[in-house]
């Protein structure tokens, strides 16, 4: 009995898997095997033809959340569904095109092959897992004893139809990849760019010490430029869109119901001695339960000041914080080693010293004579992140102001207001709150605020209304009317993966292709909200206007023309250097020198960045010779090589067959992703997922 539980505790490792294919193919890892799907009706899209059905697709995605939980512990945010059902349908996709395309190649895999694999005299992991015992042995007879268990068949077929996919992808696989190799010259390429390391002097005529000024540029060069460089102008098809966004965003109401249930869970507590903070996180919590001790600068400033007025045991909250409404349980209040000051300041800083000085000693001599601190600092301050706050600070420990800012409040008392003290923003006068060492040991409970589905649907309605309205009326016009801010989103092609200011939303992408200029859209919703858009502009492809471009070209002329004349200085002392490179400077004050130090090509060169043209003429060169002059990013560089590490056979073939294989990696995943997206890009892809989701 107990291997036939063992036997049966693999088929959800069966059930819920979506295909080998994705694991070695590396399109998604530890994903699960669906079932091939059939013609039926109640369908959210189609691939090639072959229905993809609502129930299977469903179910596909029930599949994927549930193996996500088990790696990570946590359920999928529904404010993340969306997202993950295009992540799953991209699954699917794939997991349909590498199934149309096994046919295609007319692979087979016969039930003999399945029965010797799972036979043989290493089955596979997935079958073995559960008859290893704690010293790692596979204890053989268990399993055979599980695999001819009658009782065991329902999971055994389906061992058998995963161990049948996993080979036909095999099959695939190595069809696929029949014709890539790896040649010596690229292993050997690859050996010298990480392990040979040089050490060059270079002279450098840098042109970034040009000023654009400088340069003449006419509608003339513009143009030539534009015509000669055509095919760096060129775009696909482009749409752009105007939106208005309906963000999430919990309401008073949302955050009274969490208020409500706080109030509640410590009023169970008081009640209930059983019911501890940390079974209350376990329950109701969205974030684990954990005991911490921290320093008052890592605590929300509302919390500290609670926190330094409350006794061991006490139970402080409902609290507003960053991370939403939380309950605070204060454990332990222990000393620190590190001291930390609450301070407010009224920074003056306008006019030239002396007239700041002055009014900052007179404000000082106010606050002497008992004025209100907050009330002066809102009138006075020019530090405008606090002068609203009455110019606090909070709580800050040292090394987090300015050295004379900092030395004046950890020398001051509390309750003392500091005489204006001068840092390099200007004059501070300071009032120290308090000073402190404490460290508190904290439970918390921590409750999101997060807008409820009410609040959401309150969202939709009103982006459905502005919808019909824009529609009938005119978009940018009831936008005025309703108050509502219109934006526009930059260019994007059919492929983009999101929108900028939008998001991803594919569906979105598509419709804007769809449809014309003009359009108006139903609500689309997406994580942060609902957006309605309209199609602002229909951009078609070809080269983008040469007006469109012009101050672009402009750009890349001047740099040309930078280029050209760095050139021509550093040929000029090329021809005088006779063979030392250290008089470059002399020679014309528009040249530096200096050294890299040691680096390989595959690396960057220090003080200089990832220039490949510089590293590859560098280790070209022969020990002590100068080189040509060579286009860099930078600018034009001469070049001298002062040592190269020499290549080591013995090093190079222990590194070998590594590197070998890093490389067949690489070309395999590179190909692999290449025929997959052919294959998708020539397949016929019907997605109506948004008439049974939304949009």
């Amino acid at each position: 009995m107990a291997m036939m539980a063992k036997m049966r505790s693999l088929a959800p490792a069966f059930i819920l898997s979506v295909g080998a294919l994705f694991v070695l193919f590396m399109v998604l890892s530890d994903s699960k095997l669906m079932e091939i799907f059939g013609a039926h009706s109640n369908t959210v899209g189609s691939v090639n033809g072959k229905d993809i059905t609502y129930p299977d697709f469903v179910k596909a995605v029930d599949q994927q959340k549930e193996s996500q939980k088990k790696q990570t512990g946590q359920d999928i945010d529904e404010e993340n569904m969306d997202q993950f059902r295009d992540q799953v349908w991209d699954a699917v996709v794939n997991q349909t095109l590498i199934e149309d395309q096994i046919k295609k190649f007319g692979i087979t895999v016969s039930d003999d092959e399945v029965r010797d694999i799972i036979l043989g005299d290493n089955p596979p992991q997935i079958l073995k897992q559960s008859f290893i015992d704690s010293t790692g042995r596979f204890n053989r007879q268990a399993y055979d004893n599980a695999i001819m268990d009658p009782r065991n068949k329902a999971p055994l077929i389906q061992a058998e139809e995963y161990i049948k996919q996993s080979r036909l992808s095999e099959k695939l696989q190595s069809m696929l990849l029949a014709t890539i190799n790896v040649g010596e010259n690229e292993i050997r390429k690859r050996f010298i760019d990480q392990n040979i390391f040089i050490n060059a002097q270079y002279a450098l005529v840098d042109i970034n010490q040009f000023p654009d000024a400088d340069f003449k540029v006419t509608d003339e060069d513009l143009k030539n430029y534009y015509d000669n460089n055509l095919d760096k102008y060129n775009i696909d098809a482009q749409r752009k869109l105007k939106y208005v966004n309906f963000p999430f965003i919990a309401s008073s109401e949302d955050s009274s119901i969490i208020q409500r249930n706080l109030e509640t869970i410590l009023s169970k507590m008081k009640k209930y001695d059983t019911l501890t903070l940390k079974s209350a996180v376990e329950m109701y919590s969205s974030y684990p339960y954990s005991k911490d001790t921290m320093n008052i600068s890592t605590l929300p400033s509302n919390v500290t000041d609670l926190m330094m007025n409350a006794q061991a045991g006490s139970i402080l909250g409902p609290i507003a914080s960053n991370e939403g409404l939380a309950v605070y349980k204060l454990d332990n209040v222990v000393p620190g080693k590190d001291q930390f000051v609450k301070a407010s300041h009224i920074l003056i800083n306008q006019g030239d010293d002396a007239a700041k000085l002055a009014t900052a000693q007179k404000v000082y001599a106010q606050l002497k004579s008992g004025a209100n601190f907050e009330q002066l600092a809102r009138e006075y301050s020019g530090d405008k992140s606090n002068s609203d706050k009455g110019g606090a600070l909070g709580w800050f420990g040292k090394g987090a102001m300015v050295p004379e800012f900092e030395k004046a409040c950890f020398d001051g008392k509390p309750g003392e207001i500091i005489p204006p003290v001068k840092t390099a923003f200007g004059y501070h006068i300071i009032k120290i709150s308090g000073k402190s060492d404490s460290r508190f040991v904290v439970e918390k409970i921590i409750a999101p605020v997060k807008p409820s589905a009410a609040t959401k649907d309150t969202k939709l309605a009103s982006a459905q209304d502005f919808s019909y309205i824009a529609d009938k009326n005119g978009f940018e016009k009831e936008a005025g009317l309703m108050n509502y801010k219109v934006l526009e989103a930059a260019p994007f092609n059919k492929d983009a993966f999101s929108i900028q200011g939008i998001g991803q939303n594919k569906r979105l992408i598509d419709w804007s292709f769809d449809n014309s200029k003009g359009k108006v859209s139903d609500p689309f919703k997406l994580p942060t909200g609902y957006f309605v858009v309209m199609i602002s502009d229909v951009i078609s492809a070809g080269a983008r206007p040469f007006d469109e471009v012009k101050n672009v070209i402009k750009a890349e002329v001047i740099k040309t023309k930078k280029y050209q004349k760095a050139k021509e200085i550093i040929e000029s002392v090329s021809g005088k250097l006779n063979g030392n490179l250290n008089i470059a400077p002399s020679l014309n004050n528009k040249v530096s020198l200096d050294t890299t130090g040691n680096f390989t090509i595959g690396g960057g060169i220090p003080k200089i960045g990832r220039d490949l043209a510089f590293a590859d003429n560098a280790y070209a060169l022969d020990l002590n010779k100068i080189s040509k002059p060579v286009k860099g990013q930078r600018g034009y560089y001469l070049i001298k090589l002062i040592s190269k590490s020499s290549f080591d056979n013995n090093v190079y073939m222990a590194q070998r067959n590594q590197l070998r294989d890093a490389i067949y990696q690489e070309k395999k995943g590179m190909f692999f992703n290449q025929w997959l997206t052919k294959i998708k890009k020539d397949a016929k892809i019907v997605d109506n997922r948004y008439k049974v989701f939304g949009q």
